[in-house]
């Protein structure tokens, strides 16, 4: 259905007011590490003129670190015991946001991989963050980082380790080692993926949803009777991984919207892809945004959308996708100068109490437009090539994920389901 500009306003709305205000730590991750323990967070804030400094205390009224900027990445040499640990972020406004995580300090020695986690979908270069303890009483002299069995991809001095290792797209059983200098190691493994690739993404942490009502479609959570949402992640049946997303909306109000939001790479990255020196964002040209959906009741959704989202050097590129149902089962693409939807004539029947397959593509072009490619349904593929101008977005740095469910006339409530959530660029 049409939407105001404002609606545009309220997807990036709640990127500001919930996923971009706050801390985000990324190690350590709780539980028991060895020492020196690496802290490795972010923050960000409302505040126009951004995140001043941030900090870490190891107890009340005891700042054992501070640096300049919205990050941090710094190894404390802590005592054995237990620390309620708290990072915060000072913005330039005058705010303060903070995050807390316990860790248990051991003497134990080892290898302790703070970064990156088991299992996790990475991109090259990768970084790997470790510390190293022993009980040699000389110490530990360096450590090193396998790729696979006897193949040695990087080695340094010390007893701790932050590196970046290059490595072609794949699955890598790694392995990071200390050497001490009594002639004595110690490993730990590490299994990941390099690609540039996010799979089952509904799985992920981080996603944040917010409420839109007519007329001027501001994001609210709560927002009273008008509307009602919310998500629940693992569920089993239905589902094809066994770990599909359920995502609700009902409530009062007419025309009511809930926005699902998931923020990738950059700023605020949920997946821990700061892109701190600004190099990877600017180089992706191809996204792909492909997933399986099942709705119990589809007919009661005015629309279902899927946006895709990319904003560098005070540009945004937002591709949306709208499938109308109730309102009239077309596919629309989101115009970001003019801020409307524009039919495409491209129909949309997804398939009721069943599961529905729909791979997105789209391009930034050389010229910096946004080129929308193709939209497969069901296997059935529909070329688009329709080119749009990126909007004037100064301030952000990042790649997103949307997704959202429109209410209809009367605020009918649905469930659909979201699996198998991959998203691809390049």
């Amino acid at each position: 259905m049409s939407k105001s500009v404002q609606i545009l306003v309220s997807i990036f709305a709640i990127l500001v007011s919930t996923a971009f205000a706050g801390v985000t730590i990324y190690s350590p991750t709780g539980g028991t590490v060895q020492g020196p323990v690496n802290f490795n967070a972010s923050g960000s804030t409302s505040c126009k003129k951004g995140v001043g400094s941030m900090g870490v205390y190891t107890a009340p009224g005891v700042l054992a670190y501070v640096s300049n900027g919205s990050s941090l990445n710094t190894s404390l040499g802590l005592n054995p015991g237990t620390y309620n640990t708290v990072v915060v972020a000072w913005d330039n406004c005058g705010g303060a946001a903070t995050a807390g995580v316990t860790v248990n300090v051991s003497n134990q020695t080892g290898v302790q991989v703070s970064w990156p986690l088991p299992n996790a979908t990475v991109s090259s270069p990768v970084n790997f963050v470790a510390t190293a303890s022993t009980s040699c009483s000389k110490g530990v002299n360096s450590m090193g980082v396998y790729s696979a069995p006897y193949q040695l991809a990087y080695s340094g001095p010390g007893s701790s380790m932050n590196a970046n290792v290059s490595l072609a797209p794949g699955t890598y059983n790694a392995v990071v080692q200390e050497w001490d200098n009594c002639g004595g190691s110690s490993t730990t493994p590490v299994t990941i993926v390099v690609g540039n690739a996010f799979n089952n993404v509904q799985a992920d942490n981080g996603w944040d949803m917010a409420g839109q009502g007519p007329p001027d479609f501001i994001d609210c959570n709560p927002c009273g009777k008008q509307i009602t949402f919310s998500m629940q992640q693992g569920i089993k049946n239905p589902s094809l991984s066994g770990s599909a997303t359920q995502f609700n909306i009902g409530g009062t109000g007419p025309y009511w919207d809930v926005l699902f939001n998931n923020h990738l790479i950059g700023d605020g990255s949920t997946q821990g892809m700061l892109d701190q020196n600004h190099s990877l964002i600017p180089s992706v040209h191809n996204l792909s945004y492909d997933v399986y959906f099942f709705g119990s009741n589809l007919p009661a959704s005015q629309a279902l959308e899927f946006d895709l989202n990319q904003f560098f050097d005070g540009m945004g590129f937002v591709w949306g996708h709208e499938c109308r149902i109730a309102g009239g089962n077309e596919w629309d693409v989101w115009d970001p100068v003019a801020a409307q939807w524009i039919p495409t004539g491209v129909p949309c029947y997804p398939n009721n109490n069943a599961w529905n397959h729909l791979t997105l593509e789209v391009e930034r072009t050389s010229g910096n437009q946004l080129l929308y490619k193709s939209i497969t349904l069901n296997g059935v593929t529909n070329t688009l090539n329709i080119y749009h101008n990126p909007a004037s977005y100064p301030g952000w740095y990042g790649i997103t994920v949307n997704y959202q469910m429109d209410g209809n006339n009367v605020q009918t409530p649905y469930s659909i389901y979201l699996d198998k959530l991959s998203f691809t660029y390049e």
